[in-house]
């Protein structure tokens, strides 16, 4: 069959879907964007049924632009937005209410109920997870409080929770199969990641009822056969990861202390911590990386909520650039001897601060601030939060002597100016892959092994190839001071 594999890449603010070949070269792709709904400040909504036209439409355009037919395609594999959370009816497959976002903060009141229950700890133990509106849980105790009797549907088991991934399995096998991955279900507040299962205590505290809950399966296993009628072909589901997981993947980090971080929309890193499950001190999170061959590897995730988002704040908010490739040249212009500092509080602020009430703030202007140094500071900002994730985890997991070595992806990553300004902050090299897709990437391989036609482990991590390493240039004294500008911008931010 020439070892097609297809990957669904459910992001953000769009859907793609990816032909790779046998060779995991990209053949042909499709891309829709959808429509980001915003029911009052800090909610964030999307409707269920328009990403589902815009996965369908991206296969059908991809499979085109590749030339081959859906009986071509030896395996299908699934990477998504993570933490959002869709309900839907079992019996019709409708929606019960939009799509809740995993940038929405509208439970960050009951979140702060929670932690002054003392509850935050048990959360913590069992899942890695901190109690934040970011995860998937409160969003869907929030649903199931909102919508006119749909606890008593859940419990009845008429109604079906799930995240991204499972919504669209379940659409794609016509309702056959409700499962998910492992490395969705760690980010729900609802997963013990110790046990590998749900968890009822937490089920209860959240007041969710285990009957619309999906099977949590292995990230490479058998998730179901797409119908005939959808694509001219049954083609099975092989793969399954959360967007971030499936980018580590993608980045062939399979060894501990090898680490990868993704700008996207938000960035997020993570530190392959092999077997173990370090427990942060530092307000990261303890998740699971993937789950193969039912072995479990873990990771320290640090998140940050904004970082390509604040790009698009400078083209689409302020307007001082017309397209996000223009922010590297405009920094590029800005006054060396102007220290303006954004911090990109616009939902609240990430890892290692995780405080929901925060709010972005620009620090350092004088008359001459202009474009230039407004874009400078955009950009240093993902750099700077990058640099506080890399402390913490450093704190919390010895690298043993080893230098460590950031590989990069996402649409960030192609802007010269910031990677060299990221290795220059993080005073370590920072390397970008010679192919950026690695969300999807880590997807297709997930299926194309299970499959039999791509490499395995050792076969994938052997054909990463690097474009680019930027290597540090800063001198110590001038980073210092920028690192320690920073820092008090932060302290200044902080709403407690």
């Amino acid at each position: 069959m020439g070892g097609y594999v297809l990957a669904i890449d459910q992001g953000t603010t769009s859907s793609r879907a990816i032909v790779f070949d046998g060779n995991q070269k990209v053949v042909g792709s499709g891309q829709k964007e959808f429509t980001q709904i915003f029911p009052q400040s800090g909610w964030v909504e999307h409707d269920p049924e328009e990403i589902w036209e815009s996965v369908v439409w991206s296969v059908k355009a991809a499979l085109k632009k590749a030339g081959v037919k859906a009986s071509d395609i030896s395996a299908i594999g699934i990477t998504n937005q993570r933490e959002t959370v869709v309900v839907w009816e079992r019996e019709s497959g409708r929606p019960i209410h939009n799509a809740i976002v995993w940038q929405d903060r509208r439970t960050a009141s009951y979140c702060e109920k929670l932690k002054k229950q003392d509850l935050e700890k048990t959360f913590t133990k069992k899942t890695g997870l901190l109690l934040d509106p970011y995860f998937s849980g409160t969003k869907l105790s929030w649903m199931l409080s909102n919508v006119k009797g749909a606890r008593a549907r859940g419990a009845k088991g008429d109604l079906c929770f799930g995240t991204i991934d499972t919504f669209l399995i379940w659409r794609l096998t016509g309702g056959r199969s409700h499962v998910t991955d492992a490395t969705n279900a760690s980010r729900t507040l609802m997963y013990n990641i110790a046990t590998n299962g749900w968890d009822d205590e937490l089920l209860e505290i959240l007041r969710v009822p285990k009957a619309m809950l999906p099977e949590v399966l292995d990230c490479a296993a058998d998730f179901g056969v797409t119908e005939k009628g959808l694509f001219g072909a049954e083609i099975p589901i092989l793969g399954v990861a959360g967007d971030q997981q499936a980018a580590t993947i993608g980045q062939a980090c399979f060894e501990p202390g090898m680490m990868k971080s993704t700008y996207g929309t938000g960035c997020f890193a993570l530190l392959n911590t092999g077997p173990d499950m370090v427990r942060s001190k530092n307000r990261l999170l303890t998740t699971i990386a993937y789950r193969l061959d039912g072995e479990t590897t873990y990771a320290l995730e640090g998140s940050i909520f904004i970082a390509g988002a604040a790009v698009q704040w400078l083209r689409d908010g302020l307007k001082v650039i017309k397209a996000a490739p223009d922010a590297g040249d405009l920094a590029a212009r800005a006054d060396p001897t102007q220290n303006v500092y954004l911090v990109p509080a616009f939902t609240g602020l990430g890892a290692p601060h995780w405080d929901p009430e925060a709010r972005a703030a620009i620090y350092g202007m004088t008359r001459n601030t202009g474009p230039a140094e407004f874009a400078r500071a955009a950009l240093e900002a993902v750099c700077y939060q990058t640099r506080d994730l890399l402390d913490a985890m450093h704190k919390d997991w010895k690298a043993n002597g080893k230098e460590t070595v950031l590989r990069v992806d996402g649409g960030m990553v192609a802007s010269d100016w910031t990677m060299q300004r990221l290795a220059d902050i993080l005073d370590a090299p920072v390397d970008r892959p010679t192919i950026l897709e690695t969300t999807a990437l880590g997807a297709a391989w997930l299926a194309g092994q299970r499959a039999g036609v791509w490499p395995d482990r050792k076969g994938f991590a052997k054909s990463w190839a690097r474009d680019t390493r930027f290597t540090p240039k800063m001198d110590e004294k001038t980073r210092a001071v920028k690192i320690r500008g920073w820092k008090d911008a932060v302290r200044r931010t902080l709403s407690a």
